[in-house]
């Protein structure tokens, strides 16, 4: 006999759900209760039949890697005092930048006095990479597992939350999917156990972002975030009175009233990701609990990512995690670390930030090495921008910083079908502008779409008559210069 009479409403399953107290992953339940009013599908993507769920899906091209791992600092990485030695910066040092043309995002404070890093950079590896070795000793020793960019560019971009949305979602304006989204909604997940898509954050989290949002696509390709205290995902364990049969029980009748919606009204075929969500939500609560568990990490690694320091722990804890998930079928994940905006005191900050995250991040890419899962996982390490070649000043007793850079700054990737030991553009002799094999967010998410087996013009969505796409049409490049 059927759980409901054949006149049951709508309005009494609304009721249902936002009464039942389920305890199970945000993934479903809040897009769920958000969009009461489910929407008619949109309409089917030309890149292959329109599936709303985590299931692995066909590749335009044979794909090189099969899962990332994006370390996102955001604030600001400066470009010239880590991986971009400029010798000119010594020569001019105290002396007014030669020329015009720099764009300051805060130029109450701004100056042209050119100041130059005080740190070491030395030849690293059999690649002879120059780096800050000071500053960077750990990523040193595994330059030549990676390609550092030292030309990426955001046109008309200048500040934080512009250049952050560039980098994740392609756009510097709200409302876009996220970049890990769109790898989900392309290509599944290797595991239906796990969310596909995960962010974790460092050092706090912040209450929802755009830049693990699924925005138009459908919800389960959303990120979930994994936090620093417990509980590590939110809601995912239910209350105690409906552990075990009882909330089985509620999931079958939610299946069967989504089920009945659904025969009545054929069009609205995106509630089938809705229930995706629900039963990956239910299946999540003992898979993620084991992959949380860095108990069952030997000794040997934990001092390799250093979180056996706990100046490093924090940051350590977080590259284990993103390995784990990986190695369990994740296909995307997100450390997302803020505090790298230094308009002041920067050598001072500099240090500290990089002396928390140098170790676990090398060790990242090492232990992916040492395991056989770095050709399949691409890890990209930067953020939004660089900074820039002269001072900022703010006032009497403060210690000099930089200011906002998106001219030209860099970051490193490795894995994935990515070249090894390779620099790949530059910026000019101040490290202002990136001037040779400029590279755009476009071309960056071509790029990156291309290693997974996609191709960036073909990836799009319809949400209510209009397109949505990661790269906008006409934009973006395949880099292959930083390709095996």
């Amino acid at each position: 006999m059927s759980l409901v009479s054949s006149n049951s409403t709508i309005s009494s399953r609304r009721h249902f759900l936002a009464q039942g107290a389920f305890g199970i992953s945000t993934l479903g339940l809040a897009s769920l209760l958000k969009e009461e009013l489910l929407l008619a599908a949109p309409d089917k993507p030309e890149l292959e039949a329109q599936t709303y769920d985590l299931l692995p899906k066909r590749t335009d091209h044979p794909a090189r890697a099969k899962s990332m791992i994006s370390i996102f600092c955001g604030g600001g990485p400066s470009h010239i005092d880590l991986f971009d030695r400029k010798p000119i910066l010594d020569e001019y040092a105290g002396k007014r930048f030669p020329g015009d043309g720099i764009k300051y995002d805060n130029a109450g404070q701004a100056t042209s006095i050119i100041m130059p890093s005080p740190n070491t950079f030395e030849k690293c590896g059999e690649s002879g990479m120059e780096i800050n070795v000071e500053m960077l000793p750990h990523f040193a020793e595994i330059v030549d597992d990676v390609t550092l960019i030292r030309s990426m560019q955001l046109p008309n971009i200048r500040n934080h939350v512009a250049g952050m949305r560039a980098m994740t979602t392609g756009r510097g304006r709200e409302g876009w999917p996220s970049l890990g989204s769109w790898l989900t909604y392309g290509l599944g997940s290797e595991t239906q156990n796990l969310p596909a898509f995960v962010a974790i954050t460092i050092p706090k989290n912040p209450v929802g972002s755009p830049y693990w949002d699924s925005r138009q696509l459908p919800s389960i390709y959303q990120g979930t975030v994994v936090s620093k205290n417990e509980p590590r995902i939110a809601n995912l364990n239910p209350i105690t009175q409906l552990k075990g049969k009882p909330q089985g029980h509620q999931l079958d009748l939610l299946k069967e009233l989504n089920q009945i919606h659904l025969e009545r009204h054929p069009g609205e075929h995106d509630l089938s990701a809705r229930i995706a969500s629900y039963e990956l939500a239910a299946r999540m609560q003992t898979a993620a609990s084991e992959a949380l568990d860095l108990s069952k990490e030997t000794k040997s690694t934990q001092e390799l990512y250093g979180a056996d320091d706990p100046v490093t722990k924090e940051f350590a804890d977080a590259c284990i995690l993103a390995r784990r998930f990986v190695e369990r079928g994740v296909r995307f994940v997100q450390i997302w670390n803020y505090g790298w905006d230094m308009h002041e005191n920067i050598f001072e900050y500099l240090k500290r930030r990089c002396d928390a995250s140098d170790k676990p991040c090398a060790a990242l890419v090492t232990d992916l090495k040492n395991r056989g899962l770095l050709d399949s996982t691409v890890v990209q390490w930067g953020g939004e921008m660089g900074r820039l070649p002269v001072i900022q000043d703010r006032g009497a007793g403060k210690k000099p910083g930089r200011d906002h850079n998106t001219e030209g700054f860099s970051i490193w990737m490795a894995g994935g079908g990515i070249k090894e030991g390779h620099i790949y553009g530059a910026t000019d002799d101040f490290g202002h502008r990136a001037v040779e094999d400029v590279m755009t967010q476009h071309d960056f998410h071509a790029t990156l779409l291309n290693q997974f087996g996609l191709k960036h013009k073909d990836l799009h969505y319809t949400h209510n008559t209009q397109p949505v796409a990661l790269v906008e049409p006409g934009q973006g490049n395949v880099a292959t210069g930083i390709l095996k």
